[in-house]
């Protein structure tokens, strides 16, 4: 190969690129689990960030022991588009397993940079190819042998910076970030990135049409992952007790809010505000949120959907008997244990119907990491106003990878615990009725176990009941119990955070989305109108039950598509149990289960498809 004595800011157009693609392109980083490449691949994501590009991070990793292939993408886009890109345009295979069939993946035009003997270059004649001997340059920079293997990925740092122009002082400022605590660690590191960098200048002419140069776009933003950021959440809300058992996609959350508590949450007399329990199981947790919240707690687990399956009881029991807890739900494709480390939104009507009998819950619905903070608030909020579990329903996408966002608010608004009398009330009143509707939204009055009067609840409990609260099999008690927990749920409609009209044209045509698919919708939005002059309206789902907002705009459009991640069409059929009769034909479905991340292309097409073009 030529040597290149110029910086790539100063280079030509090269001879076998179409023009420059400046900060619009995907990078996919294949590797094998185990092997160090997270603390790499980190540096290079905030490397491009901090160089003021939009920019979003996805690892897609095995379920099963190191030395399994894993991939990470990063997705540059200057039009801030951060949905996953089906198309890979520049490459580093790094593992001899899947480097063929991931140089064949390869859009036309883009570019590999490999592990030399892996010999690759002969696979495509459309594809620029950059060969490294990272064993050879690992050598110098890292004297023990021992520690090659994890500091080589830090090898192709250097190189991709030198080939896409990112500026080695940001990759410099991410390595310390990353390794802040570890100065050693960190020269260590750094002296690799340098090396792949030197490599790649003294050896490689420029021959793919990718760069990343300097925006300023991110100002004042942060990168955070989705379960961090409800940790956080959690935390402000004001959370006391915790209960979980370890399960991915999940085990973050809690593992990051026991960070934070014990941080932040530590009395003045050096002993903790805060209880965390790790439960022998998911059943065990739920129920120790069930009466952690009865006794007045903010208590909350987070689990994924085989511990959905295993809470049905419990929360049964929380919604019958009135207990308010918090439940977040990191998605996971299922059924079963099904592929523990990819994505979906397949946990939707087992949530909203969470147990036997009839029953209706709260789900919360966030797309980014800002409403996993502000939506873990709202949940208890939300779960103490109505007496009632309450679901948080995120995914893996949203809560195991990085986000951009601006800095969270710090809450203004006091704790609210919704309709709890004191003694000095119960003694004004001579007692109270716990299940009676005194208000006319089925939201009856409360006391909590301990509280100084006789007429205060000292119990509860699951089997029928009167107003009272006395045990009851009376048909007309029942009735009116369930009925009057069906009317509280309809109150919920005018709580729960609203639906947002995204986008709105007075198109015949209407799009609904929520969570993670709220990102690919928006770009699929703009590839239907350049590409194919389909103009249409979206409205983003926050929350179930849903409010008049989403009848309206069901019943202003001909045709509604309905954006998810899962086989059966789930919010669709939650949709069409809400919706009036006349309404339901409206329903269309687009669809996306195969545990990737839903990407925009594949809605556009599907959209286009249906829609006849």
């Amino acid at each position: 190969m030529a040597t290149l004595d110029v910086t790539l800011q100063e280079q030509a157009t090269p001879t076998a690129q179409t023009g420059r693609n400046v900060n619009d392109f995907s990078i996919q980083v294949a590797t094998v689990n185990g092997s160090g490449s997270q603390s790499a691949n980190t540096v290079l994501l905030r490397s491009i960030f901090q160089m003021g590009v939009p920019v979003s991070g996805k690892n897609l990793f095995p379920s099963n022991i190191a030395g399994l292939p894993t991939w990470y993408t990063i997705r540059a886009s200057k039009h801030g588009y951060i949905a996953r890109k089906k198309e890979i345009d520049f490459l580093v295979a790094m593992n001899a397993e899947t480097a063929q069939e991931d140089v064949m993946s390869l859009v036309p035009g883009a570019a590999c940079v490999y592990d030399e003997p892996l010999n690759l270059k002969q696979l495509r004649q459309d594809v620029t190819f950059y060969p490294v001997p990272y064993d050879k340059l690992v050598g110098p920079v890292c004297p023990e042998a021992k520690l090659r293997r994890l500091v080589k990925n830090m090898i192709y740092v250097g190189v991709v910076d030198y080939l896409l122009g990112i500026e080695l002082a940001e990759s410099e400022k991410a390595v310390a970030r990353q390794f802040a605590t570890k100065k050693k660690a960190a020269d260590l590191n750094m002296a690799a990135v340098r090396a792949g960098y030197d490599y790649a200048k003294a050896t490689f002419t420029k021959h793919d049409s990718f760069f990343i140069e300097r925006m300023n776009e991110n100002a004042g933003k942060i990168i955070i992952d989705g379960n961090a950021a409800a940790a956080l959440g959690c935390m402000f809300a004001g959370v006391t007790v915790v209960t979980w058992y370890p399960i991915t996609p999940s085990t973050s959350l809690v593992e990051s809010l026991i960070d934070y508590l014990k941080e932040y949450r530590i009395g003045s007399d050096g002993k903790a505000t805060f209880a965390v329990v790790q439960a022998e199981d998911e059943l065990a947790a739920i129920g120790m949120v069930m009466g952690a919240g009865w006794a007045g707690a903010r208590a909350m687990t987070s689990t994924s959907g085989p511990g959905i399956s295993l809470m049905g009881e419990f929360v049964g029991l929380g919604y019958y008997a009135e207990i308010p807890g918090v439940i977040f739900d990191i998605q996971r494709v299922g059924p079963s244990t099904g592929l523990p480390t990819r994505t979906m939104q397949g946990d939707i009507l087992s949530c909203a119907f969470l147990s036997h009998g009839d029953t209706k819950h709260i789900l919360l619905l966030p797309n980014s990491v800002t409403e996993c903070y502000t939506m873990a608030m709202e949940a208890f909020e939300l779960a103490e106003q109505f007496q009632t579990p309450v679901f948080v329903l995120s995914d893996l996408d949203l809560g195991m990878n990085s986000w951009m966002a601006q800095p969270f608010e710090y809450p203004e608004q006091p704790v609210g615990r919704g309709k709890v009398l004191g003694a000095d009330e119960l003694q004004r009143l001579g007692g109270f009725a716990r299940y009676k509707d005194v208000d006319g939204d089925g939201i009856p009055y409360r006391t909590l176990p301990g509280t100084a009067h006789p007429a205060a609840a000292y119990f509860t409990r699951g089997s029928g009941h009167n107003e009272k609260g006395q045990y009851s099999e009376r048909p007309d008690d029942y009735v009116r119990n369930v009925d009057r927990l069906a009317r509280k749920f309809d109150t919920a409609r005018k709580f729960v955070p609203a639906p947002v009209k995204e986008i709105s044209h007075s198109s015949e045509i209407g799009v609904i989305a929520y969570g993670t698919s709220h990102w690919a919708m928006t770009e699929a939005h703009d590839q239907l109108e350049k590409e194919y002059g389909i103009k249409v309206d979206y409205l983003r789902l926050r929350a179930y039950p849903f409010n008049q907002d989403v009848h309206d705009f069901v019943k202003n459009h001909n045709r509604i598509y309905v954006v998810e991640q899962n086989r059966d069409g789930q919010m669709r059929e939650l949709l069409k149990l809400d919706l009036p009769p006349e309404q339901i034909a409206k329903l269309r479905r687009v669809l996306h289960y195969n545990g990737l991340p839903i990407d925009a292309r594949s809605v556009t097409n599907e959209i286009v498809s249906q829609e006849g073009k």
